[in-house]
């Protein structure tokens, strides 16, 4: 494991591939840590790239500096933490993968810094659902119950009691077909063990939905998620079809959200963690794209 410093973080993270290639930051989700790219970093690492895996805020070996720093989880202050994480080693432009949160902070750097992003791809996540004021089905409505759970004091309760069975729950929920073997999940698990994760993530569903202040730090990077909504960077949106977290129509028709090259690919027969379930696909869908499609 390295380490490097932000203004607000000692970011824990892993690297693999060729040390001068081009750079892609790989962003995992929640409840999850950064082995979930383990299956398809071998493919990545032969394209010739330099690939780096770090912990979000509130997972694994990554802490914040100053007791005092509000542990936000909202998505603004995950963009804000790739951004300042690729700044601290010296790297002004690069490629993003991120899954679920991960996917939310890249597609919201990507708006905030499109400078900087050669190309964003997003798994099981489509962009512009972090409105609170969006309009939900009654089945998407069903699969965030536990977003709604933990906007209450009974629920963060259950959070820190029972954080490894909650997330099992999730995990064979939003994946049915998925049967992932316990020494999977028991070596992820350990990332949820960070001292800040269970106030890290509370904050993260209640700011999301409008029940939790914002840290004021990321005002501007809030204000300007809630004006713009067009990204400019080449983007790949990809989902599985059985994706019991995000429903698959909650990735549809976002064409008009893009002003560069997008597209969207549904991957049938996989749940919500596709680098898990199918990473052959996954990483030969993404190699597709980061050699395909100019990011000049």
């Amino acid at each position: 494991m390295e380490f490097v410093n932000t203004d607000r973080l000692r970011i824990a993270y892993r690297q693999h591939g060729a040390p001068r290639g081009e750079p892609i930051i790989l962003l995992h989700g929640w409840p999850d840590d950064l082995h979930t790219w383990d299956g398809i970093l071998p493919a990545l690492a032969q394209g010739g790239y330099r690939l780096l895996v770090p912990s979000l805020r509130g997972f694994g070996d990554t802490r914040f500096l100053d007791p005092a720093t509000p542990r936000s989880g909202q998505l603004s202050a995950l963009a804000q933490d790739l951004l300042d994480f690729a700044s601290a080693l010296g790297i002004e432009r690069f490629n993003v993968i991120g899954h679920d949160w991960g996917a939310r902070a890249a597609y919201n750097a990507a708006l905030l810094a499109p400078q900087r992003i050669l190309r964003c791809m997003a798994l099981s996540v489509g962009w512009g659902s972090n409105d609170p004021q969006q309009i939900l089905s009654l089945h998407q409505a069903r699969n965030y119950w536990y977003q709604w759970y933990m906007a209450t004091e009974r629920g963060a309760e259950a959070l820190r009691k029972e954080r490894r069975e909650l997330a099992h729950l999730l995990w064979r929920t939003w994946s049915p077909s998925w049967h992932f073997g316990e020494g999977v999940f028991h070596d992820t698990l350990h990332a949820w063990d960070n001292p800040d994760w269970v106030d890290v993530t509370l904050h993260s569903y209640r700011h999301r939905w409008g029940l939790a202040a914002g840290d004021p730090h990321y005002a501007l990077q809030e204000d300007r998620l809630r004006r713009e909504t067009v990204i400019s960077v080449p983007t790949l949106t990809l989902h599985g079809s059985e994706d019991g977290a995000n429903s698959p129509q909650t990735s549809e028709q976002r064409e008009h959200l893009f002003s560069g090259p997008y597209h969207r690919a549904l991957l049938a027969g996989v749940g919500h963690f596709p680098q898990r379930e199918q990473p052959d696909g996954v990483a030969a869908a993404l190699l597709a794209w980061l050699q395909s499609c100019d990011a000049s």
